[in-house]
């Protein structure tokens, strides 16, 4: 299943500036999720990060993971209306910086949930080559 920006609107909490998944291009309820963020020089984290050569904060590129698989999350019918809280992230890498102009490629795959406790494993790439990965954990509430 696609969904466009109003449609993520209606499964996650998230709003912009800090909603930072612009189109989910594929989704399985309770297993995967791909979705796309548009990079742009009006992104408000650029102003600081860094003036004269923006980098999106490795941070930013993990929340875009962790919302990408919050949908595949609370796309189930059991969770809908709850909330997917970030539970942690390990063994986090980032191989190349993102910059404005680039179209981030976020993937998650929900590995195991145990009650309200899940983890997964989450990849962003740009032109297919790995910007970010980790394996991040969550709490439906």
């Amino acid at each position: 299943m696609e969904l466009n920006i109003q449609e993520i609107m209606e499964i996650l909490p998230h709003r912009p500036p800090f909603l930072l998944v612009d189109r989910i291009t594929a989704c399985e309820p309770g297993k995967s999720a791909t979705g796309i963020k548009c990079v742009t020089m009006n992104e408000p984290f650029f102003t600081g990060h860094f003036p004269g050569q923006p980098i999106m904060p490795g941070v930013l590129i993990l929340e875009a993971l962790a919302q990408t698989g919050a949908v595949a999350a609370l796309s189930l019918p059991e969770n809908k209306g709850k909330l997917a809280i970030f539970g942690g992230v390990k063994h986090a890498r980032f191989k190349r910086p993102v910059v404005p102009g680039d179209v981030l490629e976020l993937n998650c795959e929900l590995l195991e949930q145990r009650g309200p406790v899940g983890y997964g494993k989450a990849v962003a790439r740009v032109e297919g080559k790995i910007a970010a990965q980790a394996e991040i954990t969550f709490v439906i509430q």
